[in-house]
């Protein structure tokens, strides 16, 4: 033992850990394409309105959530290594075929091209046709790509739980989980200059190609800690320091980390659902944060295809990367310094977070004096939900065994999911009406779709004060979940 505490601890689990950043990249990079290429290139094509696109991101949400159910099981069943390269290929597929939409859909209405389709009237019997039969056709591409990244987070997460003791797996998460920050940062500054050079279609082609890269990397470099080469016993040790008795070395990939959970059974328990609450309550506002606020700048008058307005997206999404590195920090020093346990530790973090978004109700109201305002505003709420998120998916590996952390966190996904289509859908409805009803559709002194905007900032205010009393009332103290095998 002796031996082993003075061995130079190798720190491996940070490069799996980069690898994880490195996926959640390519994951919001992909799912940022269509939000940033929407309103100035896209939908001028195809004639969409903010109910055709509140449809697509809606369905796009709710597949999303329905196939999350399964997505977690499917990645324990799998093992984390065939698994997650699954899933980012099916992803890195269904993103590079968005490209394809524009061609299928002359093809089908019999146009003889993009051009002559987009000199169509919306309300001519053609224009019309060519507008439903592009809808449907992103529908599909976007199921295929929901379908794909709804693994990447319960692989990461039960990664996270392979490779990091308890105190370290909120920081752990954090660093992962700042890629949809960093994969929406890089975002308006890479994909409207791919489309300005290249043509819209080319930028899903080329953003989408990223997770085949990465596919290769994590085939030849992963592997479980015990069999990892890159991995000491110093640092195994570390790692499997939360465990009762010493690990012994299993086969890689193999599932031997304690309890089996049928999906039936995971619902049994309070700790399944407090986490589907935290999920259910916040994860639709930090979608409409990704989806909306490209529109947004834009009914300002900021559109991504100036300098601003790619300007206010950054200096929004570099807050959020910037605060929420912090969030998974928050909790470590709770349990370090306070000597609080980890569970409560995060829940002490989580309601710090959930004060952030309170602020996104003052978006609106100051957008009069300038864009930044509302920008650093939404930056400010997009990092208390990172940091919330970070410290809610570590509360799993805390509960369950990790055999059952994949599925309990594609339950929650799920869920999460269904927040997200009602958000997304009803926004789009929302901003279509107040848009038609002008000076007629009034909320807190704003009119039009400026009060539309208001309506959905207040609920983004109170989403996780609601969500976190709800899960403070269901598992108000640590308790694992213990259960025969």
């Amino acid at each position: 033992m002796n031996a082993i505490k003075t061995t130079k601890m190798s720190n491996f689990r940070w490069a799996i850990c980069s690898l994880l950043f490195l996926a959640t990249t390519i994951n919001y990079m992909d799912r940022q394409v269509l939000s940033l290429l929407n309103t100035n290139y896209i939908s001028l094509d195809f004639h969409w309105d903010n109910d055709d696109y509140g449809t697509i991101t809606a369905v796009f949400s709710l597949f999303y959530a329905i196939v999350s159910l399964f997505a977690g099981k499917f990645i324990d069943w799998m093992g984390t290594k065939k698994g997650y390269i699954s899933a980012i290929i099916l992803w890195s597929i269904g993103a590079c075929l968005h490209a394809g939409c524009g061609v299928a859909t002359c093809w089908i209405s019999d146009v003889d091209s993009m051009a002559v389709l987009k000199t169509m009237e919306k309300t001519s019997q053609m224009g019309l046709f060519g507008l439903t039969v592009s809808v449907w056709l992103f529908i599909g591409c976007r199921m295929i790509l929901a379908m794909g990244e709804s693994g990447n987070f319960p692989a990461a997460i039960k990664v996270t739980a392979e490779y990091f003791p308890k105190k370290d797996r909120a920081l752990a998460t954090s660093i992962f989980n700042a890629g949809a920050s960093i994969g929406a940062l890089v975002a308006p500054l890479s994909i409207p200059a791919l489309a300005d050079a290249f043509g819209w279609e080319m930028a899903f082609i080329i953003i989408g190609a990223l997770g085949f890269i990465w596919a290769g990397l994590w085939l030849f470099i992963y592997t479980k800690p015990s069999k990892s080469k890159f991995v000491n016993a110093s640092e195994l040790l570390y790692i499997d320091s939360d465990e009762d008795t010493t690990p012994q070395p299993v086969a890689d990939d193999t599932e031997d980390d304690g309890i089996k959970l049928s999906l039936i059974d995971c619902f049994k328990y309070r700790q399944t659902w407090a986490f589907i609450v935290g999920k259910l309550f916040t994860d639709g506002v930090w979608w409409f944060f990704l989806f909306w606020a490209p529109d947004y700048f834009n009914s300002l008058g900021y559109p991504v295809t100036t300098m601003t307005g790619k300007m206010l997206i950054f200096v929004l999404y570099l807050i959020v990367t910037v605060v929420s590195i912090y969030g998974g920090y928050l909790p470590k020093l709770f349990v370090e310094k306070r000597g609080m346990n980890p569970y409560a530790g995060r829940m002490r973090a989580m309601l710090i977070f959930a004060f952030f978004p309170i602020f996104a109700m003052f978006a609106q109201p100051l957008s009069g004096i300038s864009p930044w305002i509302p920008a650093i505003i939404i930056g400010l709420a997009g990092a208390g939900h990172q940091s919330w998120s970070a410290n809610l998916y570590s509360t799993i590996g805390d509960m369950f065994p990790k055999s059952a952390v994949a599925t309990i966190t594609g339950i929650g996904t799920m869920f999460g999911g269904l927040c997200s289509f009602a958000i997304n859908k009803v926004s789009g409805v929302l901003f279509d009406y107040a848009e038609t009803q002008g000076a007629a559709f009034t909320f807190f002194g704003e009119t039009g779709k400026p009060a539309g905007y208001m309506i959905v900032f207040c609920y983004c205010a109170v989403a996780y004060l609601i969500g976190w009393c709800i899960m403070k009332a269901l598992v108000p103290k640590y308790k694992p979940v213990i259960t025969e095998n």
